[in-house]
């Protein structure tokens, strides 16, 4: 695109005229350009066809010089271009760095295209010089050359983008054709149409009129700005004027001892803020925008945002700590009287608590709690909070999908705020607090922003000293708050995110834990919920509900007597048979069940405490909902059937794999929704079956008059991992032999072809579904021997009996029957465990 700078040289001698020329000349088609004659121009060319025209020139650089109709076009033809233009001489060409080139054009008489005679690579035609008649000094023109060059002197005197010297220029101009065009040229109000308007008007009086009424109407126009802007100028010494006379009746009635509100605020603002504590740096920011507030009209827009982030910056925990010396005692019995278990959680935050109480000025490491949910996550945080003596902050990441949840929006949006972290701070009013961010796994990401990203700064020890909302635009201290996240998966996180926290998992419990939890904080918490919890005196009598019993007509109750007891055996039934989970969530939902039905009872007048045994959680809850043991011995009576350990986000669980065969040609089928990693472990298991089937007493005919299909039961539930290898190698044996697995089994592990049991992950969440499904043999492979004395405590490993494998071999000796009586003694296992639970 050419620059809409234009310079002028000084007059010179015209040429001769001339009529037509027979030479042809390249043509240069521009774009929202028109060059008059005597005019110098700098000129962008980009194109193609246009580079190749410059480079193409020898000495003599004269080309035509033509305005395009329509200046989208990149590739005019010759129809597309106007017919009159400039012959232009090019002084310099300057090559720019994006390949373009910089020309420098002096028009020098007004032309009009003949006939064109090349079209590639670049336009070339001949032409018909137009030069200016010679109208002589008539009173006439000479009275509109006159009226032209006072109004350009109105025009440039009134524009503050045109230069004084052009009108020293055109007064020094005689001759009206070369006047017209300089001014022409001159002025940039003047559209491209209009100046390709005066280049084609050959007559010089209709020419100078032309350009009379274009300088007519811009003095028109420049008139009506200048008006404008006067009574803009009158309405800002208007609003001056009010403002000092305000001023005056602030003065005034603060010497008659009158109030003023503004002033009152004012003032409380400032004393907050000296109050605060804040940085130097900051104090002096609220401080200006404070002294700006004072300065402003109340009846402004931005009075009430300005007053707003003042008020916050004075009310934020700058300088205010908890104070609170930790006692390491105290602490180990909070944690202790607020959860069960959990030693190697508890241990760690001991472990910190002790730092913290030698060194009171360390940064705050970065606490992350991964675990399914239920297993107490957030009652954690609460725990060393309390242990601490700190205020607890909250908040919920589940679904957060907008930065500025975080960071805070920018003020010059309307209806700006702090981000999460900095209101919170607020809230609790200290900056020391424990803050918890729940469910950092399932954080969202959209146009916009990434929260993940956004927490980078605030969860970085290295960096949160100087955290800084977009909102209040200062660096806050973020380094004393003790942050902790929970999430129930890892995967998720991003992995910049994670390197900043270190991890602590919480696995789930045993039953015995969980009958644990239950007597000392659920069924307390859900006696007081549901209003049954022991009565201190008979109550006054009130007016009954429509429908309910007259509390005169109740059996008065007996002060201090529990009206709901929770034996532990009815616990562990509750646990065990209807529930299905690594934490306790449900289980609490389930005693609130049995304890709104005792209120319902009570309300009915029937206020004997009422003891929960295995009838009553029959007639409350109904049948048993879960009963894997008995599934296990029920499912494993046939042979081809074994029992696996998975791990899943929301705990472990066992896996059932069931194999059968029938009449065919050797194929084997796969079905059960399974992942690539699973369909491999078939394959590994059954290659390494027919390899060694000589010796595990299995007829090498079976492969080819056999179909066998392996199924993994729940098919609308996507499944993948090694670790069922070694289960997919003993429900083939099992089928192929003809022989029952062990009853309460289960294993994991992964198979090779060689038929090694290499390790997987997951052993602890494993290991405890195993023990809440009621195994008592458990197969792993050795190498993770260190992992389970690491993780699993006596307590949890008491009941079961750990079998390690380093070869399938290994596995197949524990999981089969061997001898009859072994066999025999397994079907008597399963029928008395059947028998007992029906």
């Amino acid at each position: 695109m050419p620059n809409d700078f234009v310079s002028v040289i000084q007059p010179t001698a015209s040429d001769p005229d001339r009529k037509r020329s027979s030479r042809a000349l390249p043509v240069l088609p521009v774009r929202d350009t028109v060059l008059f004659p005597h005019a110098v121009l700098p000129l962008t060319v980009g194109r193609d066809s246009s580079i190749q025209l410059i480079q193409s020139l020898g000495e003599e650089k004269t080309i035509l010089v033509v305005a395009q109709r329509d200046a989208r076009q990149d590739s005019p033809e010759a129809t597309e271009l106007h017919q009159y233009g400039t012959l232009a001489t090019i002084h310099k060409v300057v090559k720019m760095p994006n390949q373009s080139l910089f020309v420098f054009t002096e028009g020098t008489e007004r032309i009009k295209l003949g006939e064109f005679e090349q079209s590639t690579p670049f336009l070339t035609a001949t032409y018909e010089s137009i030069p200016d008649a010679d109208p002589g000094k008539t009173p006439e023109l000479e009275a509109l050359q006159r009226n032209v060059v006072s109004q350009f002197q109105q025009v440039v005197t009134a524009s503050p983008t045109l230069s004084d010297d052009l009108q020293t220029i055109a007064l020094n101009i005689e001759e009206p054709g070369r006047l017209a065009d300089f001014i022409s040229s001159s002025l940039p109000f003047l559209t491209t149409v209009d100046k390709q308007e005066l280049l084609e008007t050959t007559d010089v009086n209709a020419r100078m009129e032309r350009l009379n009424k274009y300088l007519v109407k811009e003095l028109e126009v420049q008139q009506l700005r200048s008006k404008i802007q006067t009574e803009v100028q009158d309405a800002v010494q208007q609003s001056q004027r009010e403002y000092y006379l305000r001023e005056q009746m602030k003065a005034i009635s603060k010497e008659l001892g009158e109030g003023d509100d503004s002033n009152k605020h004012i003032t409380e603002l400032r004393e907050k803020i000296e109050a605060a504590g804040m940085p130097e740096e900051t104090k002096k920011e609220a401080l200006k925008e404070l002294n700006r507030l004072q300065r402003m009209n109340p009846a402004q827009p931005d009075y009430g945002m300005a007053r707003t982030y003042i008020e916050w910056l004075a009310a934020l925990p700058w300088a205010k700590s908890s104070g609170k010396e930790v006692n390491i005692k105290e602490a180990s019995d909070f944690l202790d009287e607020d959860h069960y278990g959990l030693q190697k959680v508890k241990d760690r935050i001991l472990d910190y608590l002790s730092v913290r109480r030698l060194k009171p000025d360390m940064k705050g490491p970065i606490l992350c709690f991964v675990g399914p949910p239920g297993v107490g996550k957030t009652s954690l945080g609460k725990s060393i909070a309390r242990a601490l003596g700190r205020k607890f902050a909250r908040i919920s990441l589940g679904g957060m999908h907008d930065e500025a949840e975080i960071r805070g929006h920018r003020r010059t949006y309307i209806g700006a705020m702090p981000g999460q972290i900095i209101q919170n701070l607020k809230r609790v009013e200290t900056n020391d607090p424990v803050f918890m961010l729940d469910e950092i796994d399932k954080l969202g990401r959209d146009f916009r922003g990434d929260p993940a990203s956004a927490l980078l700064e605030t969860l970085d020890p290295a960096q949160n000293g100087t955290f800084r909302d977009n909102y209040l635009d200062q660096p806050f201290d973020l380094s004393k708050v003790l942050f902790i996240c929970t999430a129930n998966q890892l995967d998720p996180i991003p992995a910049p995110l994670l390197d900043r926290m270190e991890i602590i998992e919480l696995t789930g419990y045993t039953e015995e834990e969980k009958v644990n939890i239950a007597e000392r904080y659920l069924v307390p918490r859900q006696i007081r919920e549901n209003g049954i919890e022991p009565v201190a005196a008979p109550k006054e009598e009130t007016k009954p509900e429509e429908g309910g019993v007259p509390e005169s007509q109740l059996p008065e109750p007996v002060a201090g007597e529990p009206r709901i007891i929770f034996p532990k055996e009815s616990l562990g039934i509750i646990a065990r048979h209807y529930t299905r989970e690594a934490g306790v969530r449900k289980l609490e939902q389930l005693i609130g069940t049995v304890c709104r039905k005792q209120a319902r009872r009570i309300a009915e007048g029937k206020t004997e405490t009422l003891v929960v045994t295995d009838e009553i959680i029959h007639q409350f809850l109904g049948g048993y909902k879960v009963r894997v043991d008995t599934e296990i011995a029920e499912r494993t009576k046939r042979s081809g059937v074994a029992v696996g350990l998975a791990w899943t986000p929301v705990g472990g669980d066992v896996l059932f794999i069931e194999a059968n065969k029938m009449k065919g040609k050797g194929k084997l089928d796969r079905t059960g929704q399974l992942g690539d990693v699973m369909k491999e472990s078939v394959h590994a298991a059954y290659t390494w079956i027919r390899s060694n089937a000589a010796m595990l007493g299995i007829d090498e005919k079976v492969f080819e008059e056999l179909d066998i299909h392996v199924h993994v039961p729940a098919g609308a539930i996507p499944k993948d991992g090694p670790s069922a290898g070694v289960t997919m190698a003993t429900a083939l044996v099992s089928l192929l032999t003809d022989r029952p697995i062990r009853p309460l089994l289960a294993m994991t592990g992964e198979i090779t072809l060689s038929g090694n049991v290499l390790p997987v992950g997951g052993i602890k969440e494993k290991f405890l579904a195993a023990k809440r499904a009621g195994v008592k043999d458990v197969i792993l492979p050795i190498d993770v021997k260190a992992n389970v004395e690491e993780d699993l405590t006596a307590d949890q490993v008491e009941g079961i009996t750990i079998h390690y494998a380093s070869r399938i071999e290994d596995v197949l000796a524990v999981a089969l029957p061997h001898t009859l009586k072994d066999a025999v003694q397994d079907e008597q296992l399963r029928e008395e465990l059947i028998t007992t639970a029906a």
